[in-house]
């Protein structure tokens, strides 16, 4: 039903494939429009928009590792690492 399809970002101007795959998740999703930048465009805007976080260091409450979370989520009890929080969202 889906086909891969070319695109061009908006941001660098590169092509990039928006593949069948991706296209039957949008829909899944409810999305109704396509991607408008290649995925290290959309990289780098939320790395740029995690830059303006206050941060804060905590101990991960699973794996026990140091690591740094939003400031925003201070009082949030049992605190994730990365890798943890992407571990739990995949279960």
């Amino acid at each position: 039903m889906y086909e891969d399809k070319t695109l061009i970002c908006k941001e660098c101007g590169n092509e990039f494939i928006f593949t069948a795959g991706e296209q039957e998740f949008y829909a899944e999703k409810g999305f109704e429009n396509e991607p408008q930048r290649c995925k290290a465009c959309r990289d780098a805007r939320k790395a740029a928009n995690r830059s303006g976080r206050e941060m804060i260091e905590v101990t991960c409450s699973k794996c026990g590792k140091t690591c740094q979370i939003p400031a925003s989520l201070r009082n949030k009890p049992d605190p994730l690492c990365s890798d943890c929080f992407a571990a739990s969202k995949a279960e």
